[in-house]
C-alpha cells in the first residue's frame, strides 16, 4: 500500500505571524496572506495532475499541534487515509484524533516516537483518484 505520497505543507509557530509572513514576502518573495501561502506544482508521473504544498505560520501559542510541545508539524499527502490509520493503529501508533473531512480532503493528526505531531492529509484530488 502506498503511505506518503508528497509534503503537504510545513507548519510552524512563531511570536509574530504577521510579521515573520511580511518578511518572508519581502525578503524571499512568497505570496503570502494572513496564514502563509500555497505551493503549486505538477505530478512528475502525471503532469496533468497538480498538487499544493502549504507553508503556514501560527501564533506561538495555538494549540493546533497539541499534545506536541514542539514549534513546527508536517503535513504529509497521503493516499488513502482510512486504510493507513488502520495499518498504524496496528502498529500502535498514536492517533491524536479522528479523520476530519473537510472542503479540502480528510485530516488526521498522530505522533512520531519523540512527540512530533505529524498531520496526515488526503487531499481531495487523491480522493477523486480512487472512485
Amino acid at each position: 500500500m502506498k503511505k506518503v505520497t508528497g509534503l503537504g505543507g510545513v507548519f510552524f509557530k512563531c511570536d509574530n505571524p504577521k510579521g515573520m509572513n511580511e518578511w518572508y514576502a519581502k525578503n524571499l518573495g512568497l505570496a503570502t496572506s494572513d496564514w502563509g501561502t500555497t505551493f503549486d506544482w505538477r505530478q512528475a508521473d502525471d503532469p496533468t495532475k497538480t498538487g499544493s504544498t502549504a507553508w503556514c505560520t501560527f501564533p506561538k501559542d495555538t494549540k493546533y499541534f497539541n499534545p506536541s510541545d514542539k514549534p513546527f508539524m508536517i503535513n504529509y499527502r497521503v493516499d488513502n487515509i482510512v486504510a493507513l490509520v488502520e495499518e498504524l493503529k496496528k502498529d500502535n501508533v498514536t492517533i491524536i484524533d479522528e479523520i476530519v473531512d473537510s472542503e479540502f480532503g480528510k485530516f488526521v493528526h498522530i505522533l512520531d516516537p519523540e512527540g512530533n505531531a505529524i498531520e496526515l492529509w488526503e487531499p481531495k484530488d487523491e480522493e477523486e483518484g480512487k472512485e
